[in-house]
Formats: C-alpha cells, structure tokens, sequence
C-alpha cells in the first residue's frame, strides 16, 4: 500500500471493475470445463451439478459415473480386446477373427457386435466372447461403422461399398435400406436413441457430418468444411456434444449436437486418429500409426496419455459401462413395437413403422407379407433382388447358401420359386424368393448349364449345357430329366420358352453363331437368325408384340426381331460395351453389362429413355423381373397330364404337346407310355456315384442312379438283368451293396470280411454273386443276398481283380496283376483251376467273355493294350493299341466298352477288330468298372436245374455238370448235398472291432467274420458249450459282453467297475465268469449272468493278464506281467494260491490248459517263445523258442494256435514237438485273443455242476471238496454260505436284529456239515451257526464230507498254518538272496509290454524302461482303419 492510496479487493467469487473500486460477479458457468457437466451461477458464487446417473466428486466439479469401473472395448483386426484405462489390465475378449473393424455393444443384454470387412459379415457375441454367431451374412461390402440403439433394440451400420446406412433389428431380422441417397463414403455412426437422431461421418468427394432422425427423416449436414478424412464419431450424452478425429488433419474435433460451436480439442501428436469415444472428463482414441490407444481431458485436450501400446492394429474403440447406453431415455415404442408389424424406427418426437428393403406399406402401420415386383439379377457370388414396390429400388441379396458362380437365372410366381444355374458347382438349384426352401434341383451331367427357362404352363425346367452342347428338360423338381437336343449344337447359351405358342427360343455363340427355335418338344427346329451375329448372350420375349429381344455382346447391340426371325431391327447400338442379361418388362426393357458394371433399362419399342438403375456392381450375369402377371395358358397337358406316362412336354399347334419319356427310355408305340426302364444300357462305377447310358436311343447320355447312400470310393459293379438290380463294392466302406436301377430297395448285402473287393460278377442264372478281394487275395461266392457266402480260391493269388463268369461253360476268369500277372481260370466252383496266360501282362485290369465269339477279352493298363484270346488262352491276339490307361472292360453285340482314368472317359470299338474307336461319355473323372447289359436277351440255362441241384446250401457250376458247397469253414457231408448249420470244432478270435472264426474241419482256414454289434476294442474272449455263447471284454467301452455263438442276442454281462479288463474264463459246470482286471489289479467272478459279482483276489497282484479254469480240478491260473513277472495258481474260490512259475519270465501274455495231457501252456511276448508246464509248475519246457511277438494261445488236438502282433498272423505248432510251423492266416490287424470252440473242449463236471451245489449265489469247486460263497454287494436275495440252506431275509420292523428261525427243517441227511470255520463267532451258537447266521457276507464256508468237529482238524489246521509260515519266510528269504546274484546286466533292464489299446502298428519289439506308472498309461485308444484310397498311382 501506498501512503494516500487506497487498494480495494473483492470477496471470492467477484472480481474487481476497471473503475478500480466496484465489484462485480464472476460467472465461472462461462469458462469451458469449469464443472464436468452442469453448471449454476449465482451472486458471488456457483454450484456444479451432474446429470442422472453420475454424482459429483468430492472436489465439487467435477462428475463420477456411477456404477462398476469403466472398460475400453477396442477391435484390433484380429481379435477383440478389453482395457481398464487407469490400470492398463488387458484382456481377450474374442480372437481368431479375420477383420474386426467397427463395434459396439449392447449394455443390458451383455453382447458385443461387431463387424469384418474381409468375411463382409456382422457378428455378435456375448460380452464374455461366447455364443458368437453371423447377424448380417449378405448384400455387406465394407460395413466400416456400427451403432446400436440400445432403447429400441437396433442395429444401425455404414457401408462405403454400398453406399448405404441400413437398420436392422438385432439378430439381422426385418432389414431395412435407411438412407441411399447423397452418400458416398459413410464410415462412423454414432446414435442418439433419447433424442432419436442419428450421426454420420462420410469421407467421400465432399466430405462431411450429418444427421437425421433414426427413422431416416430429417435429414441435414451439420459440418461439411475443413474435412477431409472423418473418421471416429463419438456422442457425450452428458455433456450434450459429439466429438470426432480426422486422419487426414490430424485434429480430434467438437462440436454441439446441432453443428454450431465447432473447435478443435487436440490438434497434434495425432499422427492417423482412427476411432474415439468419451467418458466422464477423458477422451479415448485409437491410432493406426502409433498402434495405440490414448486418452485427454476432453474440454482442454491436455493431461495426454498413452493407454496401451503395441497392438496389433487398433480400430474401432468404445467405453463399456451403463452410463455409455442410459437407461433414462422414453422408449418411443413402448411395449408393443408400437403396434407396427415389422421395423418400430424412432423420430425425434415420436416413431416411424418401416417396412423391410423392398417392401411396400399396406397401412400406417402394416407391410405387405411378399414382394409382388422385383428384377431379379445373378452377381456370381450371389442373387439379389430390386423391388418395383417401393420406390428406393436398393438391391437385396436373397440368403442363399453355396451360390460360387451363378450365372442364368428364372422364376414361378406360383410357387414363390427362383431357379439359377451355377456354373461352379455344374448345378441347378431353386428357392423361395425370400432364400428359404433352398435345394439343389439337378447336379448331375451338368459341365456349364448357361441358360435356364421356366415352363410355368406345365411346370417343366429348361436348359442349355455349353460343356455337353445339349439342351434338356426336366419336371421343376428335377424329376423326369431328358435330353432334347443334343446334335448341331456349338456353345448354346441363353435359352427362353413361350408356352403360349409351344415354342422354345435358344441361341447359341460357337463357330457359327446363331440364333436356333424348335417346339418346346424339340419338334420343327429352325435356326430363324444367323447373319451379324457375334456372341449372341440373353433373349427375351415380348409376348405383346410377339417379338424376340437378344443381346450382342460382339455387336455391342440389343435387337429385335418377330419370332420367326423376320423383321429384325437394332433397338440400341450404342454405349453397350458388353450387354449380358435381357429381360422384359410392362414397357421398359431391361439388361446387364458386364463392363459398365451396371443394370440399364430403356424403353421397349424405341430404346429411347435410358437410365441405370444400379452401377458399380461386379460380375452381373442373368437378368429378370419376377411378377405375378403372367397370362393364363389353357393346354392339353394339364388335363391327365395328356395321357403321359411321364412328360408332357408343349409343341406348337396343330400338335399342341407331345409325349417324351426320361433319358434313355423309349417311347412304346402309343406314343403316351414309356418303358418300365432301360433295355439295353452301359452301367459304370464313378468312385461316388453309379451312372447308366443307355444304347436304346441314338445319343450317349449318363444318368445317375439316386441310391439314397453316401458312397465313397465304389470300384467293381455287376448288374441282375433278371430282378433288374446293381451290385456293387465300396473299397473305403468295405461293403458290397445292391439296389434296384432306380435306386430303391438299397442294402448292404456283404459288410464284413472285406479289404478292397476290385472285381465282382453277378451270376444272373444261378443267382449267385463272385467277387475278387486284393486285400485278402481270395476269390469267394455267395447268394445274391449276402447268404452263405464261401471263399472259392485262397492259395497263390497275389492281386485278384477282374473277373468273368460263363455260367453255362460253368467257367470263371479271373485277372491277377500280382508280381506275376496272370489271367486265370476255373470252375465257378473253384475245382479246376489253371492259368491261361501269364506272360507280356502287367496290369491287366478289365476283363470280360465274348460268349458268342468264344473269346477272352481283357485290357492292360501297363501295356496299354486291349488283347484277345479264345476260351483256352491260345489265339493271343491284341485287339486295341495304344490305350492310355484302360480300366473297366465289358462287351455287347459287336462292340467292346471301356473305362479309361487317363482319358477320364467311355470309348467304344468294335469287338473282332478294334475299329471304329469313338468317345462314348468324357469328362467323367473316377471311372471304375463298366458293365454293359441287355435285359431282353434271355438268360440260358441254370445247370442246378429248379431244386437247386438238390443242394441244402450252395449249388455251383463246373464245366461237366455242378457240385454241392457249404458255407465258409462247413463240411459238406457225405451225401455230397446238406451241410451243417456252422462248424464243429473252429478257432474264435478277436481283432479290435471284430470277433471272427475259422473253422478246423476244412482245409482253407479262411475267417469268418462274426456279425456281433457295437464291437470296438475286443481283447479278450471264452465261450460257454452249454448255452452257445461267446463272451468278450471291451475296453474302449469298460464292459463285458456276451452274444450267441452267430452274433445275435448282444447283451452287457458287467457293464460297471472295470478298469482294463485283459482275461476272461468261462466255468461251464459251476455257471460263473472269471475276469482279471488289470486296472484295479483285482481277479473277479460273478454269475454267467454278471450277478453275484465277488473280487476274489484283490492283493499281490501287479498286472494280472490271461486267465483260465480247469472246472474238473477245481483250479484257477492266471498270468502277471507286472514287476515280478509269474503264473499262478488259486483254488476256484482264491484260495490255496500258489506261484507256479516266477523265473525265467518277461511278459507272460497269453495262457491255455490241455485238459486231455493237463499242461499249462504260455506264450511270453519279451522272451519270444511258447512254454509249457504241468499243473504245479513242474517239468517245464520250451516248445518253440522263436515266435515274434505272440499275444494269445489256444490248445486243439495235437496243435498249439497263437496270435502274433509282429507277423499279424495266427500261427500253430506241434504241441508235443514245436515243429511243423504253419501260418494259419495272415494280414490280420490287431490280432488279440484266440479260443478254440470244440465239443471236446468243455468236458468234465463237479460238485457245482448240479444244482449250483446248493448254493444260493456262488459255487466254487475244488479239488477235494466246494464252498458257497456270496457277492460282494447284497443282491436282496437273502444269501447263505452253506449248501442246501436258504436264509430268510431280515425282518423289516427290526433290522438291527438277528433272524429268527427260518421256516422250514434243514435235514441234515443232504446237508454237508460245517468244519472248524464254524467257530468264527465266540458268542455263536451252535444252532445258529448251522444256519448260516454267524458268517460275515463275504466269507466263503468250505462243505466237506466229514459229520460234526472234531479236535483234530483243529490241531491239523493249526499245523498247516505253521507249515505255509515256514514255507513263505524261506521263500523270502532265497528271493532276497537271489536277487543280489543275479546278472547286473539283465536286473536293471525292466521291459514293458506294449500296450494293445492303440494300433498294433505302433508295436515296438525292442527293450525300453518300463515306466513306474505304465498301468496307468491311457491307451484306450480307439483303433482308426485308415482307408487305402483306390490309387491310380500303383498303375
């Protein structure tokens, strides 16, 4: 202060005049970001306020949102992430995506949409990156910005491709074009759903910001200077104020929510601003160049920072937190979308109903059910649709799934149906206007169908096919397909028919270009146009002037002519670079331009009035306008479809129709009714499919036979003129099949037993089916129905293929292109046997027999010859060369037809000299075998005569007469006529998903699949004498099984608690199932039936594996692999246990008993060999000290059998002498267990054998005496250990108490009295102990012959017990001396058996560690057969 003067000051809140001395209020309202939101001025003071949903933070400025913390939401291209802005927490939301571009989300339902650019789709998901799925599939070509109205529940998205911002609701239903007009390059929206506007950034030629209300009304620019690339858009619903980047200033700008107010927040260090949103007092946005998301304070752009950094490449971003989507805002549309039918769009003030794209209104509030006017164009990629009923002519693609190359196009009003071409998948398809309904009509024989007419007078489908230059028709279902012409056609193209005047119009753009009509029958064609013509493209009539309309893609014109051809004009000749498509109608003409990219019309009669009605479109194709106006047409064929049997096709008058029978069928004289099929046909195998051609009409033309079936890789095919049915054999499947030649009444008839079956021959005569099998090398027979099927020939076949029958002759060929090709021969059942030819053959393939010419007939795909010989061999001659990869070979009169995979084609000569080659069918890739048949020819002579030769079984010819035959592995008898109904004594064994047999009473030892279901890793078999069954362990499925000996009746024995179920022994006499568990390390047994299930060895056992019974003796023997490798020994009851072997042992897998010598016999898969051993162990020897591998063994008379994984055979010796080593069959995968199934195998008996002993439960013999035992778990029946004895079961009002006495008098005259184990119980009585009433329910009581107790059982069993003491310390004691001696080399190598749950193929024979943990190792794998592709590369 200066002496004299005086300061003045003023309180807070005011501020000091210029006057130096008054005071005057501050209004700190007016300066920019003093309060976050809301701001009150007053005298001398202010108050900041925040709106609904925020609260004001303690600094009295500034605002919270209320609610959870916020999380930016940001598309990085490929995924979708989540960011916490002050912690910088990231996480993955969703990944794995090709182009996430634009996104938002929907707060309140918890989803994130967004969309790809690269897929053109939009997406949605749960906000937790679950349930994602497609909201917008079609008609998007780069929907660059997203926005949802989170009130009204819409989808709002830009499309710079289109140009278009359109609305849907939020799963994509009830789409709508909102704004077409003025846009060119829209990228980021942005709603307002509480004031019902919607804003727009558009980065086109005049770049700018606009806004309009939701329902598209409205409409203004609200900045449109200083723009250039406006980018992000974001709208603060507190602050009243929107903010966007632009990448190309480098400038995030603001604005008021009308325009005005306009500056800029942030004008550097902003190198590519992408995307942008706000929260609270901060901005956040995206970067392309820094790859980065930052944020400012969005009043002052200061207190800049970098968020994350590093990203893949951030797009779109948006704050995810409620305050972002308010829930204040009044839904406009309330509850009942505002009673509109489809779309409810929100108006500033109020609400619009809108009607999806091209849909007209029918009231304020309702939208017509269908679109009654729409052109109708093909893109390739897809077909769309430009309504006539609306006046924003937006283009709509019609969902449809699979559209690659869809080029001609047409349409029935009648049906609502739209038919196309698509020249990719060489299909026709239809669906309802609208996508649904959608199925594929004709894709068979198809190479280019480029043109496609609608007959809607009689429902009837025309096309052109410029790769097979034929024109066909069919029913509009695809049914009834025939060829119309198919001469002097050269590229047709377009075609059009005219019901009204039964003519069908067609041009056609080859060599000679022209312009062809016949009738709709194929009946008076004319070529009516030939001169000045270049690449005539689409047609079009005009049914008013009679007049045809064509396009010139050469001529660059559009013209007209009358139907006949005359009068023709030049409608429009210029500014038509490259017309396509052309259709009619009401006065306008319409067509596509390949060039102009564009859809034109004009009008009709002077091509005066041209506009475009959309440009910019790739790929335009076929052009129509579906209505429902066209003219009535009164015909002969609807009435009794003019007395057809099949079609009825249009003709011009007099005539009026004609009918015409599907392709390869004649016409009968009547000219109304077709033959019941075709006479005289081709058939041919195609890998997925069988055709026909037939040789009654005078043009080649395949049809395929619809078998409702999937096939995979079909190779050999026969045919049954006589039931007029085709067989065939599926390599991939391994079947053999059948059907009727229309494709009903399919079935396998052969699906087991088979590995590649090359060669199959009907005997139509003796109804009899053939076939080769490479896999297998073996040639067998059976009924036409699959039935008693029997292997002909199994030795020296090396690869059998082809083969030929002569039924008459009773003669059958066969060709081998083994490692010494051969071709062969003998009787069909297979007695005879010589070789024809074996020299100068390398791949001979195709084979058939020339009855009428008395020769052979076969074709060589290495020497590239088709060669001849007589029925001997003699006479070589060769017919054909070079051929260039022949195949299937098959004659009929005097032509011989083959298949050629080089040529991918049928060509045909004649038969004696190999002339007159031609091309039957081509462009057939896959092509196996060929058959040719003719159904009219009569069969012959069937040598078994009508009784079928007196055979029970199998009648077959050979060259003097025929023999009787039986089934695989059964004896014919010696009447030389009947046959058993199956084998006496077989082998049964297991190979993962199979259980087959082979029978030891014939010599071929061929197997025989048996048909048990469900069968997936089989390991272990036995099988029952008394009722005929098989049983088995399964480990893929943990269960135990059983099936009748034929495979019928499956069902589960024990189908709980089991781990690895590796042994299984069936005891005849006493009814009950021993199991080993491998697992558990526990041995089981339960009733035949799987009650009564008791573990009864659950200790000292480490991977127990083989199991077998001897009932008559009462033992149990098993083997362990485990640590201590042993074999064992138990009474039937676990009792008496006993190491029988436990030296000299590396994996005992497989054991079998010789009953009759009583042996044990193993196989031990370390040490390589078969041993033997008496039944305690004693003189043991080594029977065959070489096996590879060996897994199972089994004992039949003076052979021991064995499974060998190694070799995978089953092989047998001596088992006295281990000589005479045979392979009893070879090539068998998975090899498991082996039994023998012989009535001398199960013999003897027991006390159990009778009554179950008396036991109520379970009955175990031993060797002296039995004992009844009960399970482990009460089964509800009432159990007692002693025999004859039936308990009661417990009162029901006191449990806790003893029974009383049952009903009844034991008598004691049957009843085996107690021994000493009588006295378990101290407090027992006598009485009660008689009565079973003191035994624990897991204890078996031994039944012995003596009468009462006696003091010296008890001083004996006291000694015993001393004595087995004695016994197990010695044994202790020399194992542990023992294993300090042996050979270090040989202790510290452990081995493991390799484990036979996965493919055997993986089986190494060398020593490995074995794992401490290896019982635990998971192999339960499922086998996979991989199927071996029919290769052409082994030709």
């Amino acid at each position: 202060m200066v002496r004299g003067m005086v300061q003045c000051t003023c309180h807070t809140g005011y501020r000091l005049l210029e006057d130096g001395r008054s005071c005057q209020d501050v209004n700190e309202c007016a300066e920019e970001g003093y309060c976050s939101q809301g701001c009150t001025n007053s005298e001398g003071g202010f108050q900041c306020w925040c709106e609904q949903g925020y609260e004001l933070r303690p600094d009295k400025r500034s605002c919270k949102a209320l609610g959870p913390e916020p999380v930016l939401l940001f598309a990085n291209r490929i995924d979708i992430r989540q960011v916490l802005p002050h912690r910088s927490e990231y996480t993955l939301l969703l990944n794995n995506l090709e182009n996430a571009i634009a996104l938002d989300f929907h707060h309140s339902k918890e989803l994130v949409f967004w969309s790809d650019v690269t897929l053109d789709r939009i997406m949605r998901a749960n906000l937790n990156g679950s349930n994602v799925e497609e909201v917008v599939s079609t008609g998007l070509e780069s929907p660059g910005g997203l926005a949802i109205d989170w009130i009204h529940d819409k989808l709002y998205w830009t499309d710079s491709g289109t140009s278009r911002i359109e609305v849907a609701n939020l799963d994509g239903t009830h789409r709508k074009v909102l704004l077409w007009q003025n846009l060119e390059k829209p990228r980021a929206i942005a709603l307002h759903p509480m004031e019902g506007t919607i804003y727009w950034t558009d980065w086109g030629n005049t770049p700018r910001i606009e806004y309009s209300n939701m329902d598209g009304s409205n409409r203004r620019i609200i900045a449109d200077t200083h723009l250039f690339w406006p980018n992000g858009l974001t709208i603060d619903y507190a602050g009243h104020r929107m903010y966007w980047v632009d990448a190309k200033h480098h400038v995030i700008e603001r604005a008021d929510l009308d325009g005005r107010n306009r500056k800029a927040v942030i004008s550097q260090g902003l190198p590519h601003p992408f995307a942008i949103t706000v929260f609270e007092d901060s901005l956040y946005w995206t970067d392309w160049h820094t790859k980065s998301i930052n944020s400012a304070n969005k009043f002052t752009g200061k207190n800049q920072e970098i968020i994350r950094n590093k990203l893949h490449f951030p797009m779109d971003i948006h704050t995810l937190h409620p305050q972002r989507q308010p829930a204040a805002g009044r839904n406009r549309c309330g509850a009942n979308n505002g009673g509109c039918t489809h779309l409810c769009l929100p108006s500033s003030k109020d609400y619009t109903c809108a009607c999806p794209t091209g849909f007209r209104k029918t009231s304020s509030h309702a939208c017509a059910q269908s679109l009654d006017k729409f052109l109708l164009f093909a893109r390739r990629m897809d077909i769309r649709r430009i309504s006539f009923d609306t006046d924003d002519l937006s283009d709509d693609v019609i969902p449809l799934a699979d559209v690659r190359s869809a080029v001609a196009l047409d349409w029935d009003s009648k049906d609502d149906y739209v038919y196309w071409t698509d020249v990719s998948t060489d299909s026709i398809s239809r669906a309802k206007w609208d996508g649904s309904s959608q199925e594929v009509v004709v894709d068979t024989s198809l190479e280019s169908p480029a043109g496609l007419a609608i007959d809607w007078v009689t429902n009837k489908l025309y096309w052109t096919d410029a790769g097979t230059d034929r024109i066909e028709v069919s029913n509009t279902d695809g049914t009834m397909r025939t060829v119309l012409i198919w001469e002097n056609l050269d590229r047709p193209r377009d075609i059009v028919v005219d019901p009204v005047g039964g003519f069908m119009y067609w041009t056609d753009w080859g060599a000679s270009p022209k312009i062809e009509r016949a009738g709709m029958d194929a009946s008076n064609r004319l070529v009516i146009i030939s001169s000045n013509l270049t690449w005539p493209n689409g047609l079009a009539i005009d049914y008013e002037s009679q007049r045809l309309y064509w396009a010139d893609a050469g001529m660059k014109t559009i013209e007209y002519a009358s139907l006949d051809g005359n009068n023709r004009k030049v409608l429009i000749g210029s500014n038509l670079p490259h017309p396509f498509g052309l259709t009619l109608y009401g006065e306008r003409i319409y067509w596509t331009d390949w060039q102009a990219k564009s859809i034109q019309s004009a009008d009709r009669r002077t091509g005066q009035a041209r506009e475009t009605l959309q440009d910019n479109l790739e790929n335009l194709m076929d052009i129509h306008v579906f209505h429902r106006h066209r003219p009535p047409v009164r015909t002969a064929c609807q009435v009794g479809n003019g007395g057809c049997s099949h079609l009825c096709l249009l003709a011009p008058l007099p005539k009026g129709y004609s009918c015409t029978c599907p392709t390869g069928i004649n016409l009968q004289s009547d000219g109304k009714t077709c033959s019941p099929g075709m006479t005289s046909f081709l058939i041919f195998a195609r890998r997925t499919d069988i055709r026909m051609v037939s040789l009654d009409i005078p043009y080649f033309a395949d049809v395929v036979i619809s078998v409702n079936v999937t096939m995979k890789n079909t190779i050999a095919i026969g045919v049954d003129p006589r039931e007029g049915k085709v067989y065939w054999s599926d390599s991939t499947l391994r079947k053999i099949s059948r059907a009727a030649l229309d494709g009903s009444q399919f079935e396998d008839i052969i699906t087991t037993g088979l590995l590649t079956t090359d060669g199959l021959a009907v005997d139509a005569i003796g109804r009899k089916i053939y076939w080769t099998d490479t896999g297998t090398n073996r040639i067998e027979v059976g009924n036409l129905d699959g039935s008693m099927r029997k292997v002909l020939v199994w030795q020296n076949l090396d690869s059998p293929r082809a083969i030929a029958l002569y039924h008459e002759m009773g003669y059958m060929y066969w060709t081998d292109w083994g490692e010494n090709a051969k071709l062969e021969r003998s009787g069909m059942d297979g007695s005879g046997r010589v070789v024809l030819i074996s020299n100068n053959l390398g791949w001979p393939n195709g084979l058939a027999v020339d009855k009428a010419g008395s020769q052979l007939l076969w074709a060589d795909a290495h020497t590239e010859r088709i060669e001849a010989a007589d029925l001997n061999g003699a006479n070589r001659r060769t017919l054909l060369s070079p051929v260039q990869h022949p195949y299937g070979l098959t004659l009929l009169d005097s032509y011989i037809y083959w298949t050629d995979w080089q040529t991918r084609s049928i060509h045909r000569a004649d038969k004696d000299t190999g002339a007159n080659v031609i091309l039957v069918r081509a462009n057939l890739p896959g092509l196996m075998d060929i058959q040719a048949v003719d159904r009219a020819r009569p069969l012959g002579f069937n040598k078994c005569g009508v009784r079928n030769g007196g055979c029970s079984h199998l009648c077959l010819p050979h060259p003097t007469g025929f023999s009787c035959a039986c089934p695989t592995g059964i004896q014919l008898k010696r009447d030389e006529q009947t046959c058993d109904s199956s084998p006496e004594t077989y082998l049964l064994f297991s190979s993962r998903a199979s259980i087959r047999r082979i029978s030891l009473d014939t010599s071929d030892h061929t197997d025989v699949h048996i048909p048990v279901p469900e069968l997936n890793n089989v390991i272990s078999l036995d099988y029952d004498s008394v009722d005929g069954k098989i049983y088995y362990t399964d480990v893929f499925l943990d269960v135990i099984r059983r099936s009748d000996l034929n495979g019928s009746n499956m069902e589960t024995v024990i189908g709980q608690g089991l781990k690895t179920t590796d042994g299984l022994a069936v005891d005849w006499v006493a009814r009950n199932l021993y199991w080993t568990d491998t697992g558990r390390n526990t041995i089981e047994v339960a009733r035949l039936d799987g009650s009564s299930r008791k573990v009864l060895i659950n200790n000292s056992l480490d991977e127990p594996r083989a199991i077998a019974v001897f009932p008559k003796k009462g033992y149990l023997f098993w083997t362990d692999w485990g640590h201590i490798a042993k074999i064992e020994r138990a009474n039937l009851d676990g009792s008496e246990r006993k190491i029988l072997i436990n030296t000299d042992l590396g994996w005992p897998n497989g054991l079998t008993l010789d009953y009759d010598t009583r042996r044990i016999y193993w196989v031990d898969a370390h040490l390589d060999r078969i041993e033997s051993c008496d039944l305690n162990g004693k003189l043991r020897q080594v029977l065959v000290s070489q096996v590879s591998h060996p897994f199972a063994l089994t004992q039949q008379d003076r052979w021991i059998y064995w499974t060998d994984w190694q070799t995978k055979s089953i092989q047998r010796v001596d088992k006295y002498s281990g000589r005479n080593k045979e392979t009893v069959l070879a090539n068998v995968e998975g090899l498991m267990d082996i039994i023998v199934v012989s009535p001398q195998r199960q013999t003897g008996t027991n006390a159990c054998g009778v009554n179950n002993g008396g036991c109520t439960h379970l009955c175990f013999a031993r060797a002296s005496d039995f004992v009844c035992a009960c399970p482990d778990e009460p089964d509800g029946r009432p159990c007692s250990t002693i025999p004859g004895v039936v308990p009661p079961g417990p009162e029901p009002t006191r449990v806790s108490e003893r029974s009383q006495t049952p009903p009844g008098r034991v008598d004691t005259s049957t009843t085996k009295p107690l021994t000493s184990l009588e006295a378990v119980e101290g407090n027992c009585s006598d009485k009660d102990a008689r009565r079973g009433l003191c035994t624990h329910a897991n204890e078996a009581v031994l039944a012995t012959m003596g009468e009462g107790l006696h003091v010296s059982y008890i001083i004996g069993g006291l000694l015993s017990i001393l004595f087995i003491l004695l016994l197990i310390a010695a044994l202790i004691i020399y194992r542990h001396n023992k294993s300090k001696f042996t050979d270090p080399g040989l202790g510290n190598l452990t081995y493991s058996n390799p484990s036979y749950r996965t493919s055997t193929q993986e089986v190494k024979i060398e020593a490995i560690p074995k794992p401490t943990m290896y019982n635990q190792l998971c192999y339960k794998k499922e086998l996979s057969y991989h199927s071996d592709s029919f290769s052409s590369s082994l030709f």
